[in-house]
C-alpha cells in the first residue's frame, strides 16, 4: 500500500505583544490563506485518516479552517512533539502513525518541516507559511527512513 504524508505549515501568524510563541494567532493573511488550503487539498481529493497537529494557537487555527472544506473531518491529534520538532522528531511521530491510515497529515511548524521534507526526500525546498508538501512511500509508516519518499506535490495556496 502506498502511504502519503501530507506536510503543512501553518498560515501566516501574527506577534502580538506580551504573546507566548505558542500562543500566537493567524494574522489576517494567515486567516485568508488557511481556507485556500482546505479547497486546494480538497481538490486533490484527498482521503486524509489521521491528522498530528502542533498545540501552538496558529497551527490548530490553520488546521481548523483547513478541514471546514474537506468532505470528511479526519481524526485530529494534537502533540507537544510537533511543537519546536527536529526532523527526528518528526519522524518518531511518523513512525508511530496508525497503521489503517494510508493519508496522514502533520500541521506544523520550521525549520522542523523543512528539515523532515529533506530528511525523507533528499529535496531541500523552503516550506513558505501555509505550504504544502505531499510525499509518498511504499513503507509502512513504522519502516519510514531517510531518503525513502518521493515528492508528490509542492503547494503554496493562497487565499
Amino acid at each position: 500500500m502506498t502511504h502519503t504524508l501530507i506536510l503543512l505549515r501553518h498560515a501566516k501568524s501574527a506577534s502580538p505583544a506580551d504573546t507566548a510563541d505558542v500562543a500566537r494567532p493567524l494574522a489576517a493573511r494567515g486567516l485568508r490563506d488557511a481556507p485556500a488550503v482546505g479547497r486546494w487539498l480538497h481538490a486533490q481529493a484527498f482521503k486524509i485518516d489521521q491528522v498530528v497537529c502542533s498545540p501552538a494557537v496558529r497551527a490548530a487555527q490553520t488546521w481548523d479552517l483547513v478541514a471546514v472544506h474537506l468532505d470528511a473531518i479526519p481524526r485530529v491529534r494534537h502533540d507537544e512533539r510537533l511543537y519546536d520538532a527536529s526532523a527526528q522528531d518528526l519522524l518518531t511521530v511518523i513512525q508511530e502513525l496508525p497503521l489503517s491510515a494510508s493519508t496522514a497529515v502533520l500541521v506544523g511548524h520550521n525549520p522542523g518541516l523543512e528539515d523532515i521534507l529533506t530528511l525523507l526526500t533528499g529535496l531541500a525546498e523552503p516550506l513558505k507559511t501555509s505550504a504544502v508538501a505531499v510525499i509518498t512511500t511504499v513503507l509502512s509508516w513504522e519502516l519510514a527512513h531517510p531518503r525513502s519518499w518521493t515528492v508528490a506535490t509542492l503547494a503554496t495556496p493562497r487565499g
